[in-house]
């Protein structure tokens, strides 16, 4: 699993790293995106599954590759 990150967005995680990567507790890049994914997952949790985790899937058990244009446009959407 990776993840991928336009320019600026890659540019302002190294920032946060730099700038106070020791105040916040994140020795790298990796930490930080560690962080706001564990994040999102709680919250996601909360809002459509009362709180618990989900069953894990499997590598290979969900679509690979880009977003659909109707998932691009529904994510700028939300933005």
């Amino acid at each position: 699993m990776s993840a991928k990150f336009t320019q600026d967005d890659a540019e302002q995680i190294r920032a946060v790293v730099r700038h106070v990567g020791v105040l916040e507790g994140y020795g790298s890049a990796n930490d930080f995106v560690e962080a706001a994914v564990q994040r999102e997952l709680r919250r996601a949790q909360r809002k459509y599954n009362g709180g618990k985790p989900w069953e894990g899937v499997k590598a290979g058990g969900i679509r690979p590759g880009r977003r659909t244009r109707a998932e691009t446009a529904a994510r700028e959407d939300r933005q």
